[in-house]
């Protein structure tokens, strides 16, 4: 999957990182041609500012199906600091999308309303990936399990390496402490690492048996600390780095 812009990032960060539909909708299947699978769709405001409305999500979806027929779509409920639990199960409602990533940290703040917006994903086929920060996440998540609150199906999620503000990059060591957390709850586990060690960090994630996230959301450097060329750029390379040492890409 390829995460190409985040929700903090503009063109003053890196100019390929794509912020309108278009520009999005262009990087979306320049990174399906080199190899991404999945998209991983934030959209923005007027003014560049992270947004969660339901027109212009639905706007996005439309331009990217037809840039890239058959690639995968996920859309973000991130809150940002901008959004409450209220407004993200409205964009779950207004959307009833295909897949959603979802933060159990942020669903924490209102657990009456987390349950609404899981239920909803369940009876709507919304495919959920849990957003898991810390050990601290996967311990809500197990709770939630155990009461309902999640539904037991929902068994995906993507493991957080280092993080974006204050920031603090990833490290490849830190990968043990998700997997060994998590290690009874049969979870379907992808990894996204913030700085200029996300390929290593990505390929000791597929080693272990998890599948990755990769793009300008994390990192736009390279490991030597120059800029990626672009999105594209960056999953050409980590594709050709994984056959390199056997691995091949599987069917979504």
């Amino acid at each position: 999957m390829v995460a190409p812009n985040g929700a903090r990032r503009g063109r003053g960060d890196h100019p390929q990182l794509p912020v309108t539909v278009q520009q999005t909708a262009e990087t979306a299947a320049a990174c399906f041609a080199a190899g991404a699978q999945a998209l991983h769709l934030h959209v923005r405001d007027h003014a560049g500012r992270h947004s969660l409305d339901a027109g212009r999500y639905r706007e996005a979806l439309d331009a990217v199906q037809e840039s890239a027929p058959g690639m995968g779509v996920q859309i973000t409920t991130e809150s940002a600091g901008i959004y409450d639990v209220a407004a993200q199960l409205a964009c779950l409602e207004a959307l009833r999308p295909a897949a959603a990533s979802v933060s159990v940290r942020e669903m924490a703040r209102d657990a009456s309303l987390a349950a609404r917006a899981y239920a909803l994903c369940l009876e709507a086929g919304t495919e959920v990936q849990h957003i898991l920060y810390g050990p601290e996440c996967i311990a809500k998540l197990r709770a939630w399990y155990q009461e309902g609150t999640v539904p037991a199906e929902m068994r995906d999620v993507i493991f957080v390496l280092g993080r974006y503000s204050p920031p603090v990059p990833a490290d490849a060591s830190g990968l043990a402490a998700y997997c060994d957390a998590a290690a009874d709850l049969r979870l379907k586990w992808t990894v996204c690492a913030f700085g200029r060690h996300e390929h290593a960090c990505l390929l000791a994630a597929v080693a272990a048996g998890g599948d990755a996230r990769i793009g300008f959301e994390n990192n736009i450097e390279t490991p030597e600390g120059g800029l990626q060329a672009d999105n594209a750029a960056s999953v050409a390379a980590f594709v050709q780095a994984a056959k390199a040492r056997g691995y091949t890409l599987k069917e979504c």
